[in-house]
């Protein structure tokens, strides 16, 4: 399953550290009409629709136990939706975990912890 990350699973410790797998290589991607906002009172980012911004990050394959470790890490308030990304060489279809809009803090963007 290809999954689209934008948050907290950018850097490589995390991500080998939260999938239980080290070497997971991701293609940076863009996720155009969307924007990357705080989740309310936490230090985690999910997505918005917004027509003129895009969010960069990168795809991954997952699969089996890897993908259950980041879904759990993910937590309740994320769900896998599909999304459509744009690569260097045409456009893919993904999925990116999102939290509900209510959620969201709209007018926080998103900066990640020094």
């Amino acid at each position: 399953m290809r999954v689209f990350l934008y948050g907290t699973l950018l850097d490589p410790r995390v991500l080998a550290a939260r999938a239980g797998r080290h070497g997971l290589r991701g293609v940076p991607a863009i996720l155009p009409g969307w924007r990357r906002v705080a989740l309310r009172g936490q230090p985690y980012p999910t997505l918005l629709r917004a027509r003129c911004h895009s969010v960069h990050g990168l795809v991954v394959t997952l699969a089996g136990a890897p993908l259950r470790r980041l879904h759990a890490y993910e937590g309740a308030a994320y769900r896998l939706r599909p999304v459509r990304l744009r690569l260097s060489r045409g456009r893919l279809a993904a999925l990116a975990w999102i939290a509900h809009p209510a959620l969201a803090a709209a007018g926080s963007p998103w900066r990640t912890l020094p």
